[in-house]
């Protein structure tokens, strides 16, 4: 994965999506299958009710849109340096979006207990993965 848009980092080639090839989502699922951008996410938190809930013993947030339509994501934590942290208390789902100001990081949509919020982390923390597919939108 070469994806620059500082020098500092490298050669720089002003990248701030991830190429189909470097997206989980898409590589592990195929076909149109891809992680979500941070507008998706941005409208998932804006335009959706996200409740604190328990669904099959695991906590998480459940997501609900104007349709009536809803996914749970689990509160499963994230992984750094082979340890989990968080897991049962908040949930970090990756997107495919890169952070311009420091391309080692990439946006990312949160929440516990407390509510739901979009920042940017660690590219190689162990978030998990939401995979989106537009045709089947």
């Amino acid at each position: 994965m070469n994806v620059r848009t500082k020098s500092d980092y490298g050669t720089v080639d002003n990248k701030t999506v991830l190429e189909p090839e470097d997206d989980a989502a898409h590589v592990n699922w195929g076909g149109a299958w891809r992680m979500p951008t941070l507008e998706e996410m941005n409208e998932l938190k804006n335009n959706c009710t996200c409740e604190w809930t328990t669904h099959g013993g695991k906590k998480g947030c459940r997501v609900t849109g104007s349709n009536g339509e809803s996914i749970f994501l689990p509160a499963a934590g994230f992984y750094d340096d082979g340890s989990l942290y968080n897991a049962g208390f908040s949930g970090l789902y990756l997107s495919s979006s890169l952070y311009a100001v420091s391309p080692g990081d990439a946006y990312s949509l949160g929440f516990d207990s407390s509510g739901v919020y979009v920042s940017y982390y660690y590219r190689n923390y162990g978030q998990s993965v939401r995979p989106v597919c537009p045709s089947r939108n």
